[in-house]
């Protein structure tokens, strides 16, 4: 079947050689110098004709592989109504993250940042019998949220392609199938794609339901940092990372003691004045959960993970306590607090990192002004009352799997799986005739993939220094040709690129007239189509060069032997 011969005299493409000013990101910077998305607002981008063939190629090998497993695709409205989400409680738990907006009959809407509750109805509606099930429905469509600081171009966006699919099943072991089914093509998906990734184990948030992993293509501009233990090859998101809980024998310890310790309210303060180390003292950080104030203990020498304590309590909001909360608190005294003497429980709800184990000795605050307490033990002078992983984890952290020192990595994620379970099933009673006659609570999945990210996540991890290199499977062309600029070099350029189009080979053809050769071979290696053709000086004889775009290598060869090799490729 004959290929599409595009000819970038005829094509809208303004390549630029100078970084964007507010590019921070590689594929920030090399999209939009080489001419396929534009800004349009912070966090909203044109895609171009070259952007718009590589964001639906994505597009086509994401298709594929839902239809291959018997997904069905479906489209469901950008523009809903907010009653869905509030039974869901997600309108209150987007926040400022929602678009809000009223029709002229004053009406409550939202722009869809995913869509669990509006599948859910549909299905509701379509499916009344267990014979109508397993399904498995998706849509390809553009996603808004309202992200504070929109930022690296297309990689967090405040609109953006994504592909969300959801299962509907009867059993949760049919839910585990549709899940293996929906791992296994993304699978294909991203190694189709060329991406390196990896599965790393995940939590489900606010997205409710049990198992969950995320796919992440590792790359600096990433803002995920996932762990990876070499030694036994354990990969999970930092929120996701467990530390086991080792209580030990704590009846030796000595009573309780107050310590005068003026001018000492942080840890690097109070380990200075003791001479211990800081691993030595238990920090309790103050937090509001819902409005309720809250502590979390962690040793000295570690870091609350807001992000991840968020994530443990959610959908509660989680904020840090501020000077003000402490003006009508006279039993919580700032920088001095500690967990005991009744404090934990009845002052406060403690939750403490599994490191503060029972057993375990602490100096901390004595809530009293200037004052700490040392032999503070856990499970004798203090209860906590749920242990959760809240500390930021750090590269030599035991792997929970196997005990060896983890490493610490950056990544994009670029697709996410969840057994949701029934938390939207029960929210609007998705219910079918079971095979007895009675009601069956559906159980659901929900999975995605960021199909706008993933063109950046290729940018990132593919692009050299001269620009980008994509991989075939999603490039706007096979093959870029490029005339270096005489008329009997623009004339074979021409003639090559029709013969390749009509052997099946997808050409880019720089026949621009006023161009300079090496102006032309510049935005060849920028564009990143992964081979050039040069019809140059020797076009006259009926020669021309190939070059592969990633390594480099370079060949002269006729142009009847040129199409038959690059013909093959396809």
């Amino acid at each position: 079947m004959a290929a599409r011969v595009q000819r970038m005299s005829r094509t809208m493409l303004k390549t630029l050689r100078d970084d964007p000013a507010d590019a921070e990101t590689l594929s920030h910077k090399l999209l939009v110098r080489a001419g396929y998305v534009r800004r349009a607002a912070a966090g909203i981008w044109t895609w171009l004709p070259l952007g718009k063939q590589v964001l639906e190629n994505v597009t086509r090998v994401v298709r594929e592989e839902m239809d291959a497993i018997g997904a069905q695709e479906v489209l469901l409205p950008a523009l809903l109504p907010k009653e869905p989400y509030e039974q869901s409680g997600r309108y209150e738990e987007y926040g400022d993250l929602l678009f809000r907006l009223k029709d002229r009959k004053g009406g409550d809407y939202l722009l869809g940042p995913t869509h669990e509750e509006i599948f859910t109805q549909v299905v509701k509606d379509q499916c009344a019998s267990y014979k109508d099930l397993p399904v498995m429905l998706y849509q390809i469509q553009t996603k808004y949220r309202d992200e504070a600081r929109p930022r690296s171009g297309i990689l967090r966006g405040r609109e953006f392609t994504m592909k969300d699919s959801y299962s509907f099943d009867v059993s949760d072991a049919a839910l585990e199938e549709s899940y293996r089914l929906h791992r296994q093509a993304y699978q294909r998906i991203f190694e189709r794609l060329g991406l390196d990734y990896r599965i790393v184990s995940a939590v489900s948030g606010s997205m409710g339901g049990s198992a969950s992993e995320e796919f992440l293509a590792p790359a600096a501009a990433g803002e995920d940092t996932f762990v990876y233990c070499p030694a036994c090859g354990f990969a999970a998101n930092t929120e996701a990372m467990t530390t086991a809980m080792t209580p030990v024998d704590g009846s030796g310890h000595p009573p309780v003691e107050d310590l005068d310790t003026p001018d000492t309210p942080t840890i690097e303060t109070l380990a200075e004045h003791l001479g211990v180390p800081a691993s030595a003292t238990l920090k309790n950080l103050l937090v509001k959960v819902d409005g309720e104030i809250v502590a979390v203990g962690v040793p000295g020498d570690r870091e609350v993970d807001m992000g991840k304590l968020a994530e443990h309590l959610a959908p509660a909001e989680v904020e840090l306590v501020t000077a003000d909360d402490f003006t009508d608190r006279s039993d919580l005294v700032r920088g001095y607090v500690g967990p005991q003497g009744g404090m934990a429980g009845k002052a406060f709800r403690y939750l403490a990192d599994p490191r503060v184990a029972p057993g375990t000795s602490w100096v901390t605050g004595a809530n009293k002004a200037d004052t700490h307490a040392r032999n503070v033990v856990c499970g004798r002078d203090f209860e906590v009352d749920q242990y959760l992983d809240v500390v930021v984890v750090e590269p030599g952290d035991p792997c929970p799997r196997c005990a060896e020192g983890i490493t610490l990595d950056r990544a994009i994620e670029i697709g996410h799986i969840f057994q949701l379970g029934r938390k939207y099933a029960d929210a609007f009673e998705l219910d079918v005739l079971g095979q007895d006659g009675k009601p069956v609570r559906v159980t659901m999945g929900s999975y995605g993939v960021g199909v706008s990210r993933a063109v950046a996540a290729l940018a990132e991890q593919t692009a050299d220094e001269q620009g980008l290199c994509w991989p075939r499977e999603i490039a706007p062309a096979d093959v870029h040709v490029v005339a270096a600029g005489k008329a009997a070099q623009t004339e074979l350029a021409l003639e090559v690129s029709e013969q390749l189009g009509a052997a099946g080979v997808r050409v880019l053809v720089d026949d621009r007239a006023g161009v300079s050769p090496g102006v032309k071979f510049t935005d060849a290696e920028l564009i990143g189509v992964p081979t050039i053709l040069v019809a140059g000086r020797r076009a006259k004889e009926g020669v021309v060069e190939v070059k592969d775009r990633r390594t480099g290598e370079r060949e002269e060869m006729p142009v009847a032997d040129a199409v038959a090799r690059l013909a093959a490729l396809g």
